[in-house]
């Protein structure tokens, strides 16, 4: 491609680089300029004019971000995607349903090493999503690109994203209670998590409400048919031997993780029981605030297996906004700034 100014008489078929004022109108960046637009600018009084010439072998960028659109999700439906039709050199990605997004970063960061004009930029790999959200954008920066160079970048990305939806059917809740009647004041702290589970698309199962003691929560989790179990107690986890861990083993499941490098979320259980996620929610999963617990809630939700090195390494991040609300915040009154 061929960039800078050039005499009226060579303008014709060029791509006008800047925005030019017209008798009666404006001719925008990004126009390929016919006769009668160079016939009206030379009515303007102007000489010469700075356009962008595609030589042999370039690609225009629209034509060019669609491509490697094309190739990034070649098969739309199947990856839980949509393509927006390109305008000005881009190509917006969205999602067509609830979910997180699996994003091949090694591929994705080839793709961008292919050439500075070729992009791509996503949301982080992992972040939920919810239909209709813009999850990448493909912009050709130039006015065009070499097709050559195009065909390298579409190779180095194909199929580097796909959204993986839940696969969870439902989800049961568990609440415990350290005083008769105390589950009654948890009405907006029940809210918050059963919007986690419908911004997912999974269906609200049982809510039971129990006693603090891990009899109660193992025989609530055996009772439990639905594909998911979360807890919320009406006490703080503090050990590994506390009520949430003690009755998950004592239901017959195992404790993947107690504990996170995630704050809020710290306090969290993760664990299975008979193939099947079980999560005792931190205190802070009452406030709908991002948390610890929606990164391994959502994860599960869709499919994803989440070990226990896997919340050992989100501590790179984990340091989340803070919860006005919370009981102890991360700093003292005394030393906030």
């Amino acid at each position: 491609m061929r960039f800078g100014p050039v005499p009226l008489s060579e303008a014709e078929g060029a791509v006008l680089a800047h925005s030019v004022s017209i008798a009666g109108g404006r001719l925008r960046k990004g126009h390929v300029l016919g006769a009668g637009d160079v016939a009206a600018l030379a009515a303007a009084g102007l000489a010469e004019v700075i356009v962008a010439r595609l030589d042999p072998g370039d690609l225009a960028e629209d034509a060019a971000a669609l491509r490697l659109a094309q190739a990034l999700v070649p098969e739309p439906e199947v990856a839980g995607l949509q393509l927006d039709a390109p305008f000005t050199g881009r190509v917006n990605i969205r999602a067509t349903g609830p979910g997180v997004m699996a994003l091949d970063a090694g591929a994705i960061g080839r793709l961008n090493a292919v050439d500075p004009m070729i992009t791509l930029a996503t949301v982080p790999d992992l972040q939920r999503v919810t239909e209709g959200m813009m999850v990448a954008t493909v912009k050709i920066i130039s006015y065009a690109v070499p097709e050559a160079a195009l065909e390298l970048a579409c190779a180095a990305g194909a199929k580097a994203m796909r959204r993986l939806a839940p696969v969870v059917g439902s989800a049961d809740l568990i609440v415990t209670e350290t005083a008769p009647g105390a589950a009654k004041a948890e009405a907006r702290a029940l809210r918050a998590v059963r919007e986690r589970i419908t911004r997912l698309g999974i269906a609200q199962g049982v809510t039971r409400v129990v006693a603090h003691e891990a009899r109660a929560v193992a025989a609530a989790i055996g009772e439990s048919g639905a594909g998911m179990v979360l807890i919320l107690t009406g006490s703080a986890t503090s050990d590994i031997d506390d009520v949430v861990p003690a009755g998950l083993r004592a239901a017959g499941g195992e404790v993947i993780r107690f504990g996170m490098p995630v704050d809020p979320g710290n306090l969290l259980v993760l664990g299975r029981q008979g193939g099947r996620p079980v999560i005792g929610l931190p205190g802070c999963a009452r406030s709908p605030a991002l948390n610890g617990a929606d990164w391994v809630l959502e994860r599960v939700a869709c499919g994803l297996e989440v070990t226990a090195a896997d919340i050992a390494a989100m501590g790179v991040g984990g340091l989340l906004k803070e919860i006005p609300t919370r009981p102890q915040p991360r700093e003292r009154a005394s030393s906030r700034q």
